[in-house]
Formats: structure tokens, sequence, C-alpha cells
């Protein structure tokens, strides 16, 4: 029972604050057998009722993020995330206190692994995509290529082979003096092309959701408590 209840000392209670069509963060953050981090989900749902990314989803995503946080306020929580890189950088009402987005773990992984420049690619719009650069920008990260897919919706159902393929549209040049591969958004499924990724341009390749998972396994547990 003692070892039993050490383990439970352990173990790290992270909230997420999920967008009510999300469906890849669950299946990916599963996928890295995480053992020592229960996470709490909470789905947020704007007040538009959409599911394409626009301002109107955006704000209604930081809106719905009081109510959903309420929600798990019973829950002893080490860390909350708002499971959406681009809502960080979009504008919008400010998120509850303590709220970390995918985008700021995003910055804590590259920090963490002392990168400084990336390559950049996401399936949003292009302009989408040049707010992003220029949030990395601000926070210090130079973005030496960029490539996006162009769309506004339908992000689960995105192939490995196309992410893939967009990846290799990348000027060979910027791939060679980036010191990271980003793959931006939580709404794709990105974790099984990262190995074959690291494989061909050995170099770290960061996901928004593995970034989620690596902020919430740096979190000492019990923090929150």
């Amino acid at each position: 029972m003692a070892a039993l209840d050490a383990a439970a000392d352990r173990t790290i209670r992270a909230g997420l604050l999920l967008p009510w069509a999300n469906v890849a963060v669950e299946t990916e953050l599963s996928r890295l057998g995480l053992h020592h981090i229960a996470f709490h989900h909470a789905r947020l749902v704007p007040a538009s009722r959409t599911t394409a990314i626009d301002a109107s989803f955006w704000h209604g995503l930081r809106e719905a993020s009081v109510q959903a946080l309420d929600s798990l306020s019973h829950v002893p929580l080490d860390v909350v995330m708002l499971a959406c890189t681009s809502a960080h950088f979009a504008g919008g009402p400010p998120l509850p206190g303590g709220v970390f987005t995918a985008f700021d773990a995003l910055l804590q992984a590259l920090t963490e692994a002392a990168v400084g420049r990336v390559v950049l690619v996401t399936p949003y719009p292009d302009p989408v995509t040049e707010a992003e650069a220029a949030a990395f920008a601000e926070a210090g990260m130079e973005v030496l290529a960029h490539a996006s897919l162009g769309l506004t919706d339908g992000y689960p159902d995105v192939p490995p082979d196309q992410v893939l393929a967009l990846v290799e549209r990348l000027p060979q040049a910027a791939l060679d003096a980036s010191g990271a591969v980003v793959l931006s958004c939580t709404g794709w499924h990105t974790l099984p092309v990262i190995p074959e990724l690291e494989r061909r341009f050995r170099k770290p390749v960061l996901s928004s959701n593995l970034s989620m998972a690596l902020l919430a396994a740096r979190v000492p547990a019990g923090v929150g408590t």
C-alpha cells in the first residue's frame, strides 16, 4: 500500500480545455503512454457553435474557458492547458489566470531544447500561419520558413502522407538551418509521422500535442493542490 500511495503522490493532474470538435488530443496523448499524468478534460463550446477557425471560434473558446475551468474546480489540478494553438495569437477575451495554451507549450519545449530557429508547418490558412510565425518572432523564435494546407476545418481527416508532403515543401536550406520542425495545431494527427520526420531530417520535431504532454510532465506533482 505504501508503494501505491507513493505512486499516487507522483501523479500529475493536468486539466485540458478542449475545443468541442477536437478528437485528436485525447487520441495522441493516450498513445504517449504517460501513466504518471492524469489528464482531465472539459470541452469548450463556442457561442457560435462553429468548428471552423475564425474570430468567433477563437473568441468563443476563450469565453467558454471560464465555465469549463469551473467544471474542473473540484479536481486538484497541477496545470491547466487550453488545447488550441491558434487561440493564443488570434486575440479575444483574456483567458483565466494560470491557463497555458498549446502555443505556450510549444515555446517552452523549444526553449528547453535550446532551439532558436525553426521551420513551421500547419493545416491553417496562410494568414493564420503567418500570424503564428509573427507570434514566434515576437517571442524571440526565428521562423525560417513555413508551409500550410490552407484549411479552416477538417483537421482530423488530414492523412499522415499529407503531413509528410507538406514538410517536404519547405525549402531545403531552411530545413538544414533550423533547430527543429514545428507541427502546429492540436487538431490534426501528427504523432505517427514524428519518428519518420526525425529520421529524415535528424533534428527534433515538436507538435502541439507532444509539447502539451512535455509541459505537463515538467510540472511538479502537487503544485496545484
